[in-house]
């Protein structure tokens, strides 16, 4: 929660960030998952992105994000709803 506040106030964000500490969400959303970096294995977030629609439905799920041009992506998306 203290890293979500930082971040929010260091870029001047006027959305509230979410923090799933007991890991809740991420599991119910099946982005808790087992990593691997130069061979060690452990369990972290995949950084994934999943629209919702006005009506409360999942309307697109971006799995194994890159920053590259994801935002544009996802904007289009939006605009098409």
């Amino acid at each position: 929660v203290k890293s979500h506040d930082k971040f929010a106030a260091k870029h001047s964000l006027s959305v509230m960030l979410a923090a799933d500490e007991d890991k809740t969400a991420l599991e119910a959303y099946g982005v808790w998952k087992e990593k691997s970096m130069y061979g060690k294995k452990y369990m972290g977030v995949e950084r994934t992105t999943y629209l919702i629609s006005p009506q409360g439905k999942i309307a697109k799920i971006w799995n194994k994000v890159k920053v590259q041009g994801h935002a544009q992506a996802v904007l289009d998306e939006v605009k098409a709803l």
